[in-house]
């Protein structure tokens, strides 16, 4: 095989790995942005040309502020509602067995109920419980806007690099 048809098949297949990278900012079960980064930086050094590298450190660069973004928006919030970790990672846990119990939603409503229920458990207070519960599934889907947006930049900065590289 030629250099061109090397370099398409990987660039193809780091396309499709970067639309898993970027599905999975908004269905947590896929790796996300850490995928993406270890995707463009695979690409570009395996294309090795300067538009592929600076793609790639483009695309990182947006998925790394996308990552940062929602780790800080999300635990800004969690810790204004004085969310500590233990129902987060309960809710996780309902989350893992909801994706079980009710496809698609199952996810993000085993979420939801494991930490309503956590945060009720723990404050005594169901009003209370409620609203900490949403404030945190509202920063968490900010968050993952925002990563997805970061995602969607980095995998925009690919295309935008594969054209200029086999231009």
């Amino acid at each position: 095989m030629d250099t061109t048809t090397v370099d398409a098949l990987l660039t193809l297949l780091a396309g499709l790995l970067l639309a898993v990278g970027v599905a999975g900012t908004i269905f947590p079960i896929l790796p996300g942005s850490v995928l993406t980064i270890v995707t463009l930086l695979s690409w570009a050094w395996l294309l090795g040309s300067t538009a592929s590298w600076t793609a790639g450190l483009a695309g990182v660069a947006f998925a790394l502020i996308g990552m940062s973004a929602s780790l800080v928006l999300t635990g800004r919030k969690m810790r204004k509602e004085r969310i500590p970790n233990g129902p987060v990672l309960i809710g996780v846990l309902f989350g893992v067995v909801g994706m079980f119990l009710i496809p698609v939603v199952g996810l993000f409503v085993g979420f939801a109920l494991g930490l309503l229920v956590a945060e009720l458990v723990r404050r005594r207070d169901l009003p209370a419980a409620a609203r900490a519960s949403w404030e945190a599934l509202k920063s968490m889907g900010a968050g993952m806007a925002l990563e997805f947006l970061f995602a969607s930049l980095a995998a925009t900065a690919f295309v935008l690099g594969a054209f200029a590289h086999f231009a």
